[in-house]
């Protein structure tokens, strides 16, 4: 068995790893929401194919922040200290593209066309929000400055990459849940090659990212003491199984192309 200190390190990585694959499927996917759906119809039909996943696809975000503190403490105080306003910002995407995920199901009577337009946009605008933040951070983190925002041409053009590298991964996704013109649209983007190809090649890439930058962070002589790690650690591989578990469940429970507004 692995000792706590290199499992420590192992499972940060490979909660953040899951979240860029599977949290970006759904983060791309909203972020193209606009040319995607033309109509509101089409825009709900758009929704409903990442509607069960989101809030699932989530938890691998939580997990690893979750997982960071408790393993690295000061390591993620550093972190939360210098990466402050990219974070503020990475968080209020979330509860932006959230609420409007959650509002447009409720809307209804006189007015309903233009509430469910500004919800539709709160989570075009929340969605480009998180993938610009994270890629904000990455570009921190590659740079070797991560306990400060990234500024200049650089931080610049690895975020707009970070947030076109999800724009794409949700186009594979799209691909894969949608029909009729939304899906016809996406095959167009994507090219020739088959739904699983695209999807599969963003999300080696996607998946790359977390692992590259996370390389990067100066991990010795951050860990928590032996006894925390030896408590915290076990418990952990313990609950992560039922996670991978419940994420394989809703993938193979929710497999089929969407053909109608369902979910939410």
């Amino acid at each position: 068995m692995l000792f706590p200190d290199t499992l420590a390190v192992v499972l940060p990585a490979f909660f953040a790893t899951g979240w860029f694959i599977l949290g970006g499927s759904d983060l791309g996917t909203g972020m193209l929401l606009p040319y995607l759906g033309r109509t509101a119809h089409e825009r709900r039909l758009v929704i409903a194919s990442f509607a069960p996943f989101f809030l699932g696809n989530e938890v691998w975000l939580i997990a690893t922040a979750g997982v960071l503190a408790g393993c690295f403490p000061t390591l993620e105080g550093e972190l939360l200290a210098g990466q402050y306003p990219v974070l503020v910002a990475l968080l209020a995407g979330w509860v932006v593209r959230d609420t409007g995920l959650w509002s447009r199901g409720r809307v209804s009577g006189d007015g309903g066309r233009r509430r469910r337009a500004l919800c539709d946009a709160a989570v075009v605008c929340g969605s480009w929000t998180v993938a610009l933040s994270v890629g904000l951070l990455l570009a921190a983190l590659l740079t070797g400055a991560p306990y400060e925002p990234v500024g200049g041409p650089a931080g610049v053009l690895v975020a707009l990459a970070v947030a076109a590298l999800f724009a794409v991964h949700g186009l594979g996704f799209a691909t894969l849940r949608l029909t009729g013109p939304p899906y016809e649209r996406a095959r167009l983007l994507v090219g020739r090659n088959g739904p699983w190809q695209s999807f599969a090649l963003t999300a080696v890439l996607l998946g790359a990212l977390p692992l590259v930058a996370g390389g990067t962070l100066p991990l010795a002589g951050r860990a928590a003491d032996p006894a925390t790690l030896a408590l915290l650690v076990p418990a952990l591989l313990v609950v992560t199984p039922f996670l991978v578990a419940a994420q394989v469940w809703t993938w193979i429970a929710f497999r089929r192309r969407v053909t109608g507004p369902s979910y939410l």
